[in-house]
């Protein structure tokens, strides 16, 4: 009887210090990022002094995942994620010191133009099929802005969405944007079998997907929702560069 009390105790001992640590990792859902755009003809040395950069200042929280993007309006750029982390841990974060963003400005932003831009993002469990943390090397990512008073709207329609996604093996992380400029759900697709997951045949078409969980009719439905409740979206492809990343 001692022994099992006792197993019972250590047991109980072991949970209580795990569940703290459980609820930090379950709230490392904050990505922030960074658009930096190098001018034409300083790319190589951009890529040289960044990689520099993130090998010598960007480990653990700060890590740095850097992509190209390959499509869209902002084509050239790159696209500089930080996270997943929380909110605390941002703001303890600070510039990681004078000697960081020395190196910063001395030796990686004499290569780039004005155009920049930056925000956070928080992933929404919810509305996805693919943990925050479980990346691929080539996403697409679906920018989708509300317009005013029909967020909730929206919502439910990415709901709608993710039936079709979880049903059809598609690996979907979906983030609201947090003190960044208009309200924004940015939807990214991570293409863990590459681009040939964008080829039509590889699987059935969205419209005959989509009706197959949610309902025939359901699609003319969608259609109508996107005019009503949305006021813009547009897509972008970015690919991993790793020998820029932190490794």
């Amino acid at each position: 009887m001692n022994q099992k009390f006792n197993f019972k105790l250590s047991a109980l001992l072991l949970l209580g210090m795990i569940l703290p640590f459980m609820a930090i990792s379950q709230n490392k859902n904050v990505v922030s990022t960074h658009r930096v755009f190098p001018k034409m003809d300083k790319v190589m040395e951009f890529e040289k002094a960044l990689a520099a950069h993130v090998q010598k200042y960007h480990k653990g929280d700060v890590s740095w995942r850097v992509f190209s993007i390959q499509s869209g309006p902002d084509f050239g750029g790159y696209h500089i994620t930080e996270g997943p982390k929380t909110w605390t841990s941002e703001d303890e974060r600070g510039d990681l010191g004078s000697e960081h963003m020395l190196d910063w400005n001395k030796n990686v932003a004499v290569h780039l133009t004005d155009r920049q831009s930056g925000g956070y993002s928080v992933y929404l469990d919810s509305l996805s099929t693919v943990a925050v943390g479980d990346f691929s090397d080539k996403i697409n990512i679906t920018h989708v802005y509300p317009k005013v008073g029909q967020g909730d709207n929206v919502v439910k329609m990415i709901k709608k969405l993710r039936k079709n996604w979880a049903a059809s093996g598609i690996s979907v992380a979906v983030y609201t944007s947090n003190s960044s400029g208009p309200a924004q759900y940015s939807i990214v697709t991570r293409y863990k079998q590459g681009l040939k997951e964008k080829e039509p045949d590889f699987r059935k078409p969205f419209k005959e997907s989509y009706e197959a969980v949610n309902g025939e009719g359901s699609h003319a439905q969608f259609i109508k929702d996107l005019s009503e409740y949305v006021q813009e979206s547009w897509s972008e492809l970015l690919f991993l560069q790793k020998d820029l990343s932190s490794k």
